[in-house]
């Protein structure tokens, strides 16, 4: 059986169950979505998903609870999407947010993972955000922070070995058929249909990668 792992903030956890009820463990996010498709397509194996996103996440508070929330967990497989908490926090000049440390702890966080597992598989998701709600007043500003941490995921994607999942393009196309506010309802955080493009490009990327479930 494989054991994969969801990490991150709001938007991987998706109000996720926090006991055993299976029909709430993965909440209503992405992950539930990739779950529920490839836990029928492969059932005979029986993969196990995991959520363990927490609202509000920065890749610090990750790494504050890896020991019990990831590798404890000893997955096959861990997947990632964070650092719009990172920006958010920078951006609304909170305490919190005074020193950025997006791209030094989550090289520290990995770096420790390979060590401590060296065979488990990664998924890096690049982070995203589209103009409207909460981006709209300093879009500039936003622009310029997401994409810097873009290009810090996709680099440690490639630095340890991982598989990096692109966003921004998939929800910038999309925004050709509807506003970004019917993929994003405020700049950061996705609708339903947001959360499909997120399983529909995970599951294209990874199926097609050295990490695919089969």
């Amino acid at each position: 059986m494989t054991t994969i792992l969801f990490q991150g903030d709001s938007i991987t956890d998706g109000g996720r169950g926090r006991n055993e009820d299976p029909n709430h463990l993965l909440g209503h996010s992405y992950a539930h979505l990739i779950g529920a498709k490839l836990g029928r397509e492969l059932a005979e194996k029986q993969p196990l998903f995991i959520n363990r996103g927490i609202s509000g996440n920065r890749v610090s508070d990750l790494y504050a609870r890896w020991n019990e929330d990831a590798i404890a967990l000893k997955p096959d497989i861990i997947s990632i999407l964070i650092g719009v908490n990172d920006a958010w926090r920078s951006m609304s000049n909170e305490p919190s947010g005074v020193t950025d440390r997006f791209g030094r702890a989550y090289k520290v966080l990995l770096e420790e993972t390979r060590e401590v597992m060296p065979n488990t598989g990664l998924i890096l998701l690049e982070p995203f955000i589209l103009k409207t709600g909460a981006t709209e007043e300093n879009w500039g500003q936003w622009q310029e922070r997401v994409q810097l941490y873009q290009n810090i995921t996709r680099e440690l994607a490639e630095q340890f070995g991982a598989v990096f999942v692109p966003l921004q393009a998939a929800f910038n196309e999309a925004c050709q058929r509807a506003e970004a506010a019917y993929w994003i309802w405020d700049g950061v955080h996705p609708t339903s249909a947001g959360h499909q493009i997120i399983a529909d490009q995970w599951i294209s990327v990874v199926q097609s990668s050295k990490l695919a479930l089969r």
